[in-house]
């Protein structure tokens, strides 16, 4: 997408998911943000499939959290997700994105992704060499992004690809249930 800044000026430490508010291909991700001209983009889409693209290479800056210095530490990913709440995902984007998080700490040499639950813990807190940590869109601008459904597990995404960062077998993903 050329809605970017170049590369990044900080090393990667952390990942932001985020919600797409539709069930999207990913595809339509890609064009999306390629040519929409919304001054947004992200580095990776999932789409309801869960195949995934790249949008912005991840060693560059996207334009995703509506904040500069969490953009430049940050891979940035849009999710396919319901229309409406809690902005559910499902089982093929889930385990998508818990393989490309694993995926991205291991190039990144990473072995613990963390979720800290605050802002303020996050944003204060300096990972270590082999940490990355897990952020929010809500954090920095007035949004739900990136929805209720991510944001409650969000701790359980990050045990999933500590898991998978130490060979140990994820547990089975828990779809959500509600009515329409």
């Amino acid at each position: 997408s050329p809605m970017q800044s170049g590369r990044k000026s900080h090393a990667v430490t952390r990942i932001t998911p985020h919600c797409v508010v539709g069930q999207t291909s990913v595809e339509w991700l890609c064009e999306f943000f390629y040519s929409s001209g919304k001054e947004a983009s992200c580095n990776y889409g999932i789409g309801v499939d869960g195949r995934i693209g790249t949008i912005v290479d991840e060693i560059d800056h996207s334009w995703c959290t509506s904040n500069w210095d969490n953009d430049d530490r940050a891979v940035t990913i849009e999710c396919a997700s319901d229309t409406f709440h809690p902005y559910a995902v499902n089982a093929n984007v889930w385990k998508s994105l818990v393989n490309l998080c694993a995926d991205i700490c291991q190039r990144n040499g990473k072995k613990k992704l963390l979720w800290l639950g605050s802002k303020d813990k996050t944003l204060s807190y300096n990972p270590k060499t082999d940490e990355m940590v897990l952020t929010a869109h809500r954090w920095f601008d007035n949004k739900s992004c990136p929805g209720d459904y991510i944001y409650n597990r969000l701790g359980q995404l990050a045990k999933e690809v500590n898991q998978k960062l130490g060979g140990e077998p994820a547990g089975p993903f828990k779809a959500y249930q509600g009515q329409v």
